[in-house]
């Protein structure tokens, strides 16, 4: 039985100097990353459905919940389930009991359109993921006490603050 960790999408990224877009997943506990390298129009995609966009005609991963919901079932949630070589494997999980296996671009995608989970198998993720450097606390506190104390008015520009 696979262990599943809850993450995070943090969104898209794009690498550099190769100019690649990449997927970033984030776990709390244990701390840490998942990069997955994604292709440009999977990064539109992704990015699409992160902001909660409607574009004016239905895009596939809309089209494919439509579809679910026809045959009166709904995605629960997606895993990241693991790498076959240096590709990234996902299934999309369904609320009848049936997983579709995915890419992990679609999946993530279907899972911010549908508002569901994404879960990562803990085990790709120690062995694909990188430790997420723990906050400092004092910065934290810092920044905190700085957001509860600032106004608008800080940061106009003008005659007397230039």
């Amino acid at each position: 039985m696979m262990s599943k960790i809850e993450v995070e999408v943090v969104g898209v990224r794009i690498e550099m100097p190769a100019n690649q877009p990449i997927l970033l997943l984030k776990a709390s506990e244990p701390a840490y990353y998942l990069p997955i390298w994604v292709g440009a129009i999977e990064a539109n995609a992704l990015s699409i459905a992160q902001r909660g966009l409607t574009p004016p005609r239905p895009m596939a991963h809309a089209l494919l919940l439509d579809v679910l919901a026809k045959y009166e079932a709904e995605l629960e949630d997606v895993t990241i389930t693991g790498k076959d070589g240096q590709i990234f494997l996902a299934e999309l999980n369904t609320n009848d009991g049936k997983s579709i296996s995915a890419r992990p671009s679609d999946a993530v995608t279907l899972a911010l359109t549908a508002h569901c989970p994404v879960y990562v198998d803990s085990e790709l993720l120690e062995e694909s993921g990188i430790e997420a450097p723990e906050a400092d606390e004092e910065e934290v506190a810092q920044f905190r006490d700085f957001l509860d104390n600032v106004s608008a008015e800080d940061f106009e520009t003008g005659p007397e603050n230039p």
